[in-house]
């Protein structure tokens, strides 16, 4: 098993790799299940707040799970260390501080929470095993150009989704009820500033890592959140005469 692992990991990022543009064309098909679109869709529902602890969850657990463990050899390592702090951090904000922040929210259908679980499962063991049990790095890669860039790459997006995330939260003053148009921040210039900033994120987390697993994520992220992006950009503008039409959909003055 300890043999063959390293190669089951390779192929689950792979996989990966394939599931973000076929997720890409199935959103593209069907639209997106969360949030405002939700109530199009049937079936049971949890609250936005329960759903979103419980779909993040397995990629909090995952990586606590591999730190705990005696047989955790490269997090002997630095480099290893802070690269799986770095998945660790963005899942403890999702998971412990995002959802109880949440004003309101749709309820979200079972169906859509149980297949984020899913796949927060299968990517949390594919990054926490791998940081923790077989990336190997030079003792210098700390002070790399690859490191360095795609740490500050991951920080920046940080910031940005986390700030991008207060600004949709406080569109709206106590008892007012409806959409607005956000302004501010990122905003001014994208559609879909909070899904910029995550996928910086997890580009800049895939150079830091320099590994096929933390690519592989980053496209995934990449193909699913695009999807969401465009579909927010033109619900703006049906619902919104005024809406900024200088706007780009995901990325600053190129798309």
């Amino acid at each position: 098993m300890e043999q063959a692992e390293p190669r089951v990991l390779d192929a689950l990022a792979y996989l990966e790799c394939f599931l973000g543009p076929l997720c890409f064309v199935l959103l593209k098909l069907l639209g997106s299940p969360y949030g405002r679109y939700a109530p199009q869709w049937p079936g049971l529902r949890v609250s936005a707040r329960v759903a979103w602890v419980v779909q993040e969850l397995p990629s909090l657990a995952w990586p606590l799970y591999e730190c705990g463990r005696a047989a955790a050899e490269r997090l002997h390592h630095w480099p290893s260390r802070i690269l799986l702090a770095m998945f660790l951090v963005h899942y403890m904000q999702r998971t412990l501080i995002f959802p109880f922040l949440i004003r309101g929210g749709k309820p979200t259908p079972v169906y859509a929470c149980a297949m984020a679980f899913v796949f927060c499962a299968y990517n949390g063991y594919l990054q926490s095993r791998y940081l923790s049990q077989y990336a190997v790095y030079p003792d210098d890669w700390l002070t790399d150009p690859r490191f360095l860039s795609g740490f500050a790459l991951w920080f920046l997006g940080l910031l940005i989704n986390i700030h991008s995330d207060h600004i949709l939260r406080n569109l709206r003053r106590p008892g007012e009820t409806g959409y607005k148009i956000p302004r501010g921040g990122l905003f001014e210039f994208v559609t879909a500033a909070n899904y910029f900033g995550e996928i910086t994120e997890w580009c800049g987390f895939a150079l830091a890592s320099w590994s096929l697993q933390g690519s592989a994520f980053a496209m995934f992220t990449f193909c699913v959140l695009l999807t969401r992006a465009e579909q927010h950009h033109q619900w703006y503008l049906e619902k919104f005469e005024d809406y900024p039409k200088f706007r780009k959909i995901l990325i600053p003055f190129l798309f």
